[in-house]
């Protein structure tokens, strides 16, 4: 089978590296055949596999759920150089728990919990995050926490949605069609997650702790501003090589 053929036919701009993983995840013809006619139909392609490259780990991708990009290792980054060993972590609208897993692999030492609002974004962290010794709740941001953790979190990550709710329509298809319309749209403004997630920050952070979230450049000073007003000392630090945005508020 013309595999690279097929999927450039399709209109997918990386076929033959696609190709090259789509043929080693594939146990027979038949089943390479199948997933060629998946990502030709437009699934992602880390849903055809089952997995996303992250951080230079292969996590476990199941369908319907947001998939990691790349970007969001810059907020990966920033939040290990803030973490040291032993760190509370809490992951909020950890998707696949891909945050808290890279942050579990460059730590090596952490105490990391996970959340998330969809029930099959749950089902996939679990598998991911509970291999790296963490724990992952379904619910509404803080609220299936352990109540204990209030006021001794190290440091608060959320890869929160901030696609303004008008602006979803315009998003690629691949996100648009396949991934849980909760893990992208924002609301009106892209920063309604941000809000609740930066207006409860300081009552788990413990002294000295830190808030990072990921947004974009535009909408990183409206961020910054969002946290100050919750008590949070804000910066934004920015990326060019990943075209990343990531605003960090210290307690």
């Amino acid at each position: 089978m013309r595999v690279a053929a097929a999927l450039r036919e399709a209109g997918c701009v990386f076929a033959e590296e696609e190709s090259r993983l789509l043929i080693s995840a594939a146990q027979t013809p038949s089943e390479l055949a199948a997933m060629v006619d998946r990502r030709s139909a437009g699934l992602p392609l880390e849903h055809v596999i089952g997995w996303a490259e992250f951080c230079g780990l292969r996590v476990a991708v199941d369908g319907g759920v947001f998939v990691p990009r790349q970007r969001t290792e810059f907020l990966v980054r920033q939040v290990a150089a803030l973490a040291g060993k032993n760190a509370v972590v809490v992951d909020l609208c950890c998707g696949t728990g891909a945050v808290g897993v890279a942050l579990a692999s460059a730590l090596q030492r952490i105490e990391l919990y996970a959340v998330d609002i969809d029930p099959a974004a749950v089902r996939c962290a679990r598998r991911n995050v509970s291999a790296a010794g963490g724990r992952v709740y379904e619910g509404d941001l803080y609220d299936p926490l352990p109540a204990d953790l209030r006021g001794r979190v190290h440091v608060l990550t959320a890869n929160a949605p901030y696609v303004p709710t008008g602006s979803v329509r315009l998003l690629p298809a691949e996100a648009r069609i396949h991934e849980a319309r909760a893990a992208l749209d924002g609301g009106e403004d892209g920063l309604d997650i941000q809000r609740r997630v930066a207006a409860e920050a300081p009552v788990w952070l413990a002294p000295g702790g830190h808030l990072a979230v990921e947004t974009s450049r535009r909408q990183a000073p409206q961020t910054a501003e969002i946290f100050a007003r919750s008590g949070l000392n804000a910066r934004v630090v920015c990326s060019d090589e990943l075209d990343a945005a990531v605003v960090i508020g210290s307690r």
